[in-house]
């Protein structure tokens, strides 16, 4: 079996190709993919070449964790699932090109406990459940932020989520006009503009790894601060400024299922809206366009590839 995929060769070298899929097992199901979003964080370094020394890393390679298709085959063990809309955070089910993260394709093989069912009505906004798994993990692992970085689609995602406590807003940092312009329930602000040095938690969603020491001195004593970027360089800090304040500072790694069944909950309950953060839409033939406006278009705030096109 044969599917049609976005294949990076290698570092800003994209096309669309066939590639052949592994064997269906019994526990696999076969994804017809409706859309596939695109990562403007990680997969931005896969794409410039700048990625990290990761586990599973190399050339070719298809991207893509954001996808979103409908099962119409299965193994036998899982021949119920026929039919279901799923989300599914990438495969690995390619001959001789690597799946990382391997969900930019037609079609996928994938194991059957990660296609993750959907509601039908969520559309192509259901692209965004690992960003919003992504956003709970990173709220998970530390405090509720007062001070979010960056207004991109993670940043606007923890965001909304830190809201549902019914708690005063967080205010949000953005560099780039384009960014700061629209309604939100909470304030964008140029952190020019920003005096405040008694933050008790601030959550960084920039992935800028040059940014610690600004976020140490607008910190209160026993702050803290949580990365939830994915970092290309070295990350260091002035340590006296944080020993005075005897700061903390925590990662949020990669998303876990409880992160997605979390995001999948808010969602289902109303009170995460998945709404108007989808900007760009593209047809798969246009692929080396839908990729370089994500990386290189500031207003861009989500880019996705609708794979309905090839019908």
């Amino acid at each position: 079996m044969k599917t049609l995929a976005v294949i990076l060769r290698e570092p800003h070298h994209l096309d669309l190709d066939h590639v052949d899929l592994v064997s269906l097992t019994d526990t696999d199901v076969i994804v017809d993919v409706l859309w596939s979003g695109i990562s403007s964080g990680t997969e931005r370094l896969l794409w410039s070449g700048r990625m990290p020394p990761f586990p599973g890393l190399g050339y070719p390679l298809i991207p893509g964790y954001e996808t979103v298709g409908r099962i119409t085959g299965a193994g036998a063990k899982a021949a119920h699932r026929i039919g279901e809309q799923v989300f599914v955070p990438g495969s690995r089910g390619f001959k001789d090109v690597r799946g990382l993260f391997g969900g930019a394709a037609h079609r996928l093989i994938v194991p059957a406990d990660k296609a993750y069912g959907v509601d039908p009505a969520l559309g192509e906004t259901a692209v965004l459940f690992a960003l919003a798994a992504t956003a709970c993990r990173a709220l998970a692992v530390g405090r509720r932020p007062d001070l979010i970085i960056g207004h991109g689609v993670l940043g606007r995602l923890i965001a909304r989520i830190a809201m549902t406590d019914g708690q005063a807003p967080p205010v949000v940092w953005e560099t780039r006009p384009e960014r700061r312009t629209g309604t939100f329930a909470y304030p964008v602000i140029d952190p020019a503009t920003d005096s405040r040095c008694d933050y008790q938690a601030i959550t960084d969603a920039s992935g800028d790894a040059g940014l610690l020491d600004t976020l140490v001195a607008r910190l209160g004593r026993g702050g803290e601060i949580v990365l939830a970027g994915f970092y290309e360089k070295p990350l260091s800090f002035a340590f006296p400024p944080a020993f005075m304040r005897e700061a903390s500072i925590r990662i949020a790694a990669e998303f876990r299922d409880p992160d997605l069944v979390r995001a999948r909950a808010l969602v289902s309950e109303g009170l995460l809206s998945l709404e108007d953060l989808i900007t760009h839409r593209f047809p798969p033939q246009s692929a080396n366009e839908a990729y370089r406006t994500a990386f290189e278009d500031t207003a861009c705030v989500k880019a996705l590839i609708n794979w309905r096109a090839l019908a």
